[in-house]
Parts: structure tokens; sequence; C-alpha cells
């Protein structure tokens, strides 16, 4: 990853044993416990780094593959991904996206899509995907925000992720009427905003994970679907 630096802030690929205890740390911050603990991806994934000051702020995990390959990512542990072998060129998986809780600017979320965006147009990466979390388990705070993603947000027929993991939530069969929009927004995760605001899509259902504690859905953009003027807001950044 080319380091990119903008305002007071720094994005980078992950050097040396103190980036990496600073990662494990915000990850334990934002998942708890179990995401302290490195997994098999770690060993074979790029890690990026937004810092301040040297202190890292947030920090992400990218994987690059080809269709074929999805099923071994960490996204097919949860769904089944086989009608994106349809899709065409590299695909790349965002993964284990968190910010520090005590920094809230929204330049931190930019700056890591300015890097993003550099290293799609750089490798040639026609569709951006992962699992966008939400915080815990129980699904009545979030019927909103997944009334808006049924209504709005749904993955193209030919392209939906089907059922995996032993216990889901089904929002899409199960929701039925017109979201708050205002309540909706406010309870969207901010990097599930951010897919969204690029034309993304997402599964019609989540999955409950005990283990991290959150409610995820399966979310993706295909790069040559994001709208013009934000293509350009985005390269703005670079």
């Amino acid at each position: 990853m080319t380091p990119l630096t903008k305002g007071k802030y720094t994005v980078r690929g992950a050097s040396g044993p103190r980036d990496m205890a600073q990662v494990f740390e915000l990850r334990r911050l934002c998942f708890g416990a179990v995401g302290a603990q490195a997994d098999a991806f770690d060993a074979t994934c790029e890690q990026g780094v937004v810092v301040l000051d040297d202190d890292v702020v947030a920090a992400f995990r990218i994987n690059i593959m080809q269709p074929c390959d999805i099923e071994d990512t960490y996204a097919a542990q949860y769904y089944v991904l086989s009608p994106l072998h349809a899709v065409t060129g590299p695909l790349l998986e965002l993964g284990r996206f968190c910010i520090h809780p005590d920094h809230t600017d929204p330049d931190i979320l930019r700056i890591a899509w300015a890097a993003l965006t550099a290293l799609v147009d750089a490798r040639g990466i026609t569709m951006l995907f992962g699992c966008a979390s939400f915080e815990g388990t129980l699904t009545a705070p979030y019927s909103d925000a997944f009334g808006l993603l049924k209504a709005r947000h749904l993955a193209p027929e030919a392209l939906m992720p089907k059922v995996r993991a032993g216990e889901v939530y089904e929002y899409a069969a199960l929701l039925h009427g017109k979201p708050d929009l205002a309540r909706a927004q406010a309870a969207m995760p901010p990097l599930l905003r951010s897919y969204l605001m690029m034309g993304g899509w997402v599964s019609d259902h989540a999955v409950i994970d005990r283990v991290m504690n959150t409610l995820h859905v399966f979310t993706a953009v295909q790069i040559n679907a994001i709208p013009p003027a934000r293509k350009k807001l985005l390269r703005a950044l670079v």
C-alpha cells in the first residue's frame, strides 16, 4: 500500500511489531477479547493502518483474490458466495475495519477510503466486499436500519449470497412496513454507510456472530457502479 498523508493523518501498511500490537489492541477495543487474537487470515492479508503521531487510530486488512478463490475468504465462513463467481476481475475483501472509539474525526474514514481507492485503481479491482458489523447481537435496535437495507440496498438476485451460518436474522423476509429514515441512518454503522453511498449492496440476511458480539451483513460495491461524482470525490483525496 502506498502511504498517503492528509492533514494530521497518514495511512500506510502496518510495519513491525509495534504497529501490529496496536492493531490487535484496537481490535480488542472494538471487537472484544476475541478481536485481539490473530486468525489464519492475518498471516496472508495486507494490514493497513491510519496513524496519528505514530499511534494507530484505525486499522483494516486487505485480501485480494480472483472470483474463483472467494471461498477462501473470511466472509465465506459465514455466507455461500458461489454466486459471485460470475464477477470478472480481481476482488478485494476488506476486513477487521475498526476505528478507535476515542477518535471520531470523519477524516479518519475519509483517508482510509482514499488509500483504498488508490489501491483499487492500481490493481484493477472490480469489486470490494466485506462483512459490515452492527454492535451486539440484538436485532430490535436496528429494525429501521435493516428495513432500509431491505427497501433500497439488497444485492442483485443473481449475486445474492446464500445462508451458511448456523444463526441468522433473515430480515428481508421478516420485516414489513416502511422504516423511519432518521432512525435508520442513525443506527447504520459508518463503514456500511460508506459502502451504500458508493452504490453498495447487502445480503438479505444478517449473521448473528456471538463470538465477535456483532450482527453482520455481507456488503459489496461493484467499482463500475460507483456514481461518477462519488468516484471523483474519492480520487480527489488521493
